[in-house]
């Protein structure tokens, strides 16, 4: 992306009074303040050649790195301005970058570290446009993240209509156009996504992976009822943020599209830096919002604005998910909510997902006003959740389903149950993999049980306190064989098969257990204190356990 001019009046030293205050750090100028901006431009290795008189931005190079000082000479063998780093290290970089500032002529500047990259490249057009440095015709006219009209200006430049994707073949943006286009493309702008059957055709032939890995632009030759298309991919340090089609619409593509569609490619990286910047910061607002609603303490004014922050309607049914993956499955915990979201997006669920340590809450809407038909529509939605995490962390998902509630401000009540209903999955260990309280009573109330008892005090002598001694004193099975008796019900023979012992065996160990701890196992309630006991001592049942 280059911002280009020749305005008397645009040199370093103006940029930075007027972009620098708080913004840029400056570390080296050799050949002093005085030099000539003619635009700025994000640094890509895989276009080495910079254009004279500009300010390079190294998004991703680390200043104390070799890389570094490679493209300071880089920059100076061009006629570059200065280079802009992001301090990425306390402390000041080694003399090397100095010494390669010095012998290549070049400034070398710092972004402090709250200012981001898309924020500076806004900073410097608007400087870029106030010091009257007129930039380039079409796509420098575009203010800074309007997808929608990089998309127009790029179709008027290449000839052709365009669609602005994410790395996930989602559409950002795209072109409109008076010829007739494509049923694909059709599909893809009304689903505001490729098709599904699409995406998986490219990325079996390899398409994707040639596109992310080439750094150029891939022509796709017509084929039956689809056109000819060329792609590009847009990246910034190394990284792919998206990527630019363009489809011949009305007649073929113009020889030159490739060349136009590659500095086009260019110029749209801070673009969709921005764009990204701008999404972060309103997925974070809408988690705050998501997460004030569920905690129950959202003003009931600012339901309304939260509903349309979320886009879920605040007058109409919702519920809330609590899904669990476990923690020994070696993913993320970042993992399972962007599984979640993907899944939710890609099927056009309006839900909003929001972390809750490993695990994470989904608040569900665009329910019917029914409220028997919007709990089947929740469970249906947990099901195909369940089976799609099921592929990436197998047997460890739990999906917990809370009650519909009536309106969006009720949510915090949903939550309490789907809550409720999760820990109790997991707590009743049955292999079940998504319910509602009212479907796990007996768990539910046992977890009740569990945790008002676990706070209490008991006697340091109780019979089961002297076996933990004693068996970890010994490396003794006295404690496995007491919980197998107690879970058959005193039937030696199906204990004893559930310890893979002889019946024998296992009555010796009774008599042992009876004769060393003093438990009488014909009580009913030393049998009862026992059970609960041992229950005790099983993990806690939480996701995060």
């Amino acid at each position: 992306m280059a911002l280009s001019g020749t305005d008397p009046d645009g040199t370093l030293e103006r940029l930075l009074a007027v972009v620098g205050a708080g913004a840029l750090e400056l570390f080296a100028a050799p050949q002093g303040l005085g030099a000539r901006v003619q635009g700025v431009t994000v640094w890509d290795a895989q276009e080495p050649e910079l254009p004279a008189g500009q300010v390079v931005l190294a998004v991703g190079i680390d200043p104390q790195s070799h890389a570094a000082v490679d493209l300071v000479r880089q920059a100076g063998r061009s006629g570059a301005v200065a280079v802009v780093f992001r301090q990425t290290r306390p402390g000041p970089p080694g003399g090397a970058l100095r010494a390669a500032a010095g012998e290549a002529g070049v400034a070398v500047l710092f972004r402090t570290a709250w200012v981001g990259w898309a924020q500076l490249v806004g900073s410097a057009r608007a400087w870029l446009a106030a010091a009257g440095i007129p930039a380039d015709p079409e796509i420098e006219q575009v203010a800074l993240g309007d997808l929608d009209g990089l998309a127009e200006a790029v179709a008027a430049l290449v000839g052709g209509a365009v669609t602005i994707e994410d790395v996930h073949s989602r559409v950002l943006a795209y072109s409109t156009t008076d010829a007739d286009v494509d049923e694909l493309r059709q599909l893809t702008i009304l689903g505001r996504r490729v098709p599904q059957w699409r995406v998986a055709a490219l990325r079996e032939a390899g398409f994707f992976s040639a596109l992310w890995a080439s750094g150029d632009v891939v022509h796709r030759p017509a084929g039956g009822a689809v056109p000819e298309r060329l792609a590009v991919a847009v990246s910034a340090a190394g990284e792919i943020l998206g990527s630019i089609w363009v489809a011949a619409a009305g007649g073929p593509l113009p020889p030159g599209a490739s060349d136009t569609l590659r500095a086009a490619a260019r110029a749209a990286t801070p673009h969709l830096l921005h764009h990204r910047s701008r999404r972060a910061g309103e997925a974070r607002l809408t988690q705050d919002a998501v997460r004030a609603l569920l905690d129950g303490n959202a003003p009931v004014d600012q339901v309304d604005m939260a509903a349309v922050r979320m886009a879920l309607p605040s007058d109409g049914p919702c519920a809330v998910l609590a899904v669990c993956a476990g923690a020994g499955t070696g993913e993320s915990p970042g993992r399972l909510q962007d599984l979640l979201a993907l899944h939710c997006a890609a099927y056009g669920h309006q839900a909003v997902v929001v972390p809750s340590g490993r695990d994470a809450l989904v608040l569900v809407g665009d329910l019917a006003a029914d409220a028997e038909r919007a709990a089947a529509q929740v469970g249906q939605r947990a099901s195909f959740l369940a089976q799609q995490l099921g592929a990436v962390f197998g047997a460890s998902v739990r999906i917990g389903v809370g009650e519909v509630a009536a309106r969006l401000e009720q949510a915090a009540a949903s939550r309490r149950t789907a809550e409720l209903a999760v820990r109790a999955l997991r707590f009743a260990e049955s292999g079940r993999v998504i319910a509602r309280v009212g479907e796990l009573t007996e768990a539910v109330a046992l977890l009740r049980v569990s945790e008002a008892l676990r706070g209490a005090e008991l006697p340091a002598g109780t019979p089961v306190a002297r076996l933990l001694a004693m068996d970890a004193r010994h490396r003794g099975d006295l404690v496995e064989t007491l919980r197998a008796y107690l879970d058959h019900f005193g039937d030696m023979p199906a204990a004893s098969r559930a310890l893979g012992v002889h019946p024998n065996t296992f009555r010796y160990r009774v008599q042992r257990l009876r004769d060393k701890c003093g438990i009488d196992l014909g009580s009913a309630d030393s049998r009862l204190l026992a059970h609960l006991q041992l229950r005790l001592l099983e993990r806690e049942p939480g996701c995060d356990a």
